[in-house]
């Protein structure tokens, strides 16, 4: 995700439903319940990592430059080269810091050809850092080819964790934190984006349970709300988080059908981070959908009862077809999907 950059100040975080402000609480700040009580000092944490060269994965601020580690300064400082979506961005980031390192593009255009050359420097001892414009490398944006040709080669790889808007918006959003399924943009135009989310519907209705994460931008943001409300329920909870960690950081909570009929009537700014809470107790999709399929099956062949189901259900017919197979498959029955 692009990002702008803007020193902290104040933010609102919004209640359930839509109208008035309140300011998000924090946890409580403990006893670290994760932490060995014998932990020993790391004699290297003022190092970069990967001293004796390979490849670093650097996370950087989704907005708030405050954001950006010291561990992150000194690999990128000591970085030969650093690789990133927009080198304007970068260029920014790293005067803000006054890092003098050499910056290249790496972008899904060009991403695969650079890969060769990339791997000889990292072979011969270089040092290469990669960034995104705005937080955790590879999460929606390039680098995983190279990270797969790197560790394919023997070539060591690192990372220097730091900001990530889809963790950031899901800890700040009151829904469930895990399990939790990150997807990225959505498809642009509509019939691609309902059929993939007709696809998670489908996975909940096979018993998939967990936050569902997208990023999203501004001028998409009603159509994309309007279609959640349509495939997975008015009432399923949500939130929608914008320019977090920027000064008009916002976390606006409610039923998803409150939230699409808002953003409606309200033009979105800024960097989107949409949230769908898990299916409630008494969601019954799965078991509809297992309940249709097993009384179709008693008279119908897998193909023809997938392609009653899906018509009923309406979910796309391949993958009420998958559904039908592992059940028939459950009731010793043949795969053959012309069977009867």
């Amino acid at each position: 995700m692009s990002d702008s950059s803007s020193s902290s100040l104040p933010f609102r975080s919004m209640p359930d439903g839509d109208p008035s402000a309140m300011p998000s609480s924090h946890s409580d700040a403990g006893h670290d319940r994760h932490a060995p009580d014998d932990v020993e000092a790391d004699e290297s944490a003022d190092a970069p990592p990967l001293a004796g060269g390979g490849l670093s994965l650097v996370s950087t601020p989704i907005g708030n430059l405050g954001d950006l580690s010291d561990r992150a300064v000194a690999t990128l400082s000591a970085a030969d080269l650093v690789l990133c979506e927009d080198t304007r961005v970068t260029a920014r980031l790293l005067a803000s810091r006054a890092i003098s390192a050499r910056t290249e593009p790496l972008h899904d255009h060009n991403e695969q050809q650079r890969i060769p050359a990339l791997i000889d420097m990292l072979e011969h001892g270089r040092r290469i850092a990669i960034v995104s414009d705005a937080g955790t490398p590879l999460l929606s944006d390039p680098g995983f080819r190279l990270v797969r040709a790197a560790i394919a080669a023997n070539i060591p790889v690192t990372a220097v964790p730091g900001p990530n808007a889809a963790v950031t918006a899901l800890t700040l959003s009151g829904l469930p934190p895990h399990p939790f399924l990150f997807s990225g943009f959505l498809p642009p135009r509509e019939a691609a984006r309902r059929e993939s989310l007709i696809t998670l519907r489908a996975a909940e209705q096979a018993g998939l349970s967990a936050t569902l994460i997208w990023h999203e931008a501004p001028h998409r943001l009603a159509a994309m709300l309007a279609d959640l409300a349509d495939i997975f329920g008015a009432d399923r909870p949500a939130a929608v988080a914008r320019e977090l960690t920027k000064r008009f950081e916002e976390v606006r909570r409610g039923s998803v059908g409150t939230l699409a009929a808002w953003y409606d009537q309200t033009r979105a700014r800024g960097e989107i981070t949409v949230l769908l809470g898990p299916p409630g107790a008494d969601d019954r999709g799965a078991d509809d959908l297992d309940t249709r399929l097993r009384a179709a099956l008693a008279t119908l062949s897998v193909k023809d009862a997938a392609a009653l189901v899906a018509g009923a259900v309406n979910l796309p017919k391949r993958t009420v077809y998958a559904r039908a197979l592992e059940l028939a498959r459950e009731e010793g029955q043949p795969g053959d999907p012309h069977r009867y």
